[in-house]
């Protein structure tokens, strides 16, 4: 069993007693189903942007800050113009947490992203009680049933998607699959998840099959320098989403700008 399929055992028992503890016609009770408040997609659709990540650490990574202030980076991410916050709800293998999720909406006024492992539509409802604006679903741990309801879901319940790929046969898969691109945007992982290798050659390679004029594509991981982020907005990416490249930096500010500009 490799480290994704674990992490995906994992969550099926965690969801399991989630379920026991709060049942999800709760959940459905006190979603407020209309409300939106922060757009990721319209922040992008006309302007380069990034997303800058709040973590604990990661399989990859290991622990990076196992006592991370998230008001307090959420609001440098914030004041520094950052277009929106990816936080890791993952446990217990990103040390995350729904209420991570929580704070950061609370504390910010940007678009917030719950970064999970989504496989089932329990979580869904989760972050959106939560606060969250977007919702990652990654195309490598679901099938096409899934992938369709889960989009659904997230329209009805005005969630703005960010669908994730790996390589070219999950970019095939989802262009079969999704037609409309409104509030939906294409991520582009460059860690393989199986070897948790990670290259930004995986956006250039991919992004030639995208057309980039309708779909909003950011690129995922192993951005650390400008020159990054100056080849992938050359080829035509929208967003890029950064975590350890901030969160390991000696001076968080400071290293955001030197991306920014």
């Amino acid at each position: 069993m490799n480290i994704l399929e674990e992490i995906i055992e994992t969550k099926k028992e965690i969801i399991k007693k989630k379920k026991r503890k709060f049942p999800l016609e709760e959940f459905k009770k006190q979603i407020a189903f209309n409300e939106k408040k922060y757009s990721i997609y319209e922040k992008l659709k006309n302007n380069f942007g990034i997303i800058g990540e709040i973590k604990r650490g990661s399989p990859s990574a290991g622990i990076i800050d196992k006592n991370i202030n998230f008001k307090k980076v959420a609001k440098i991410y914030e004041i520094c113009g950052i277009s929106g916050i990816s936080v890791l709800t993952c446990e217990p293998y990103f040390y995350g947490s729904i209420d991570d999720l929580k704070i950061v909406k609370e504390t910010v006024k940007l678009p917030v992203l719950m970064k999970d492992f989504i496989i089932d539509e329990y979580q869904i409802y989760e972050g959106k009680f939560f606060g969250a604006d977007f919702i990652l679903l990654i195309t490598r741990i679901l099938d096409n049933e899934k992938i369709k309801n889960f989009i659904k879901l997230c329209e009805e319940l005005n969630l703005e998607i960010l669908i994730e790929v790996h390589n070219y046969a999950d970019l095939k898969r989802i262009f079969e699959l999704v037609e409309n691109w409104e509030n939906k945007m294409l991520g582009i992982n460059n860690r393989d998840l199986d070897t948790l290798e990670v290259n930004i050659k995986n956006t250039i390679n991919l992004i030639k099959f995208i057309e980039i004029d309708k779909i909003i594509v950011i690129s995922e991981s192993g951005i650390k320098k400008k020159e990054d982020v100056e080849i992938l907005k050359n080829c035509g990416v929208r967003g890029i989403l950064i975590g350890e490249g901030f969160l390991k930096s000696k001076n968080l500010k400071e290293k955001i700008e030197e991306l920014k500009n």
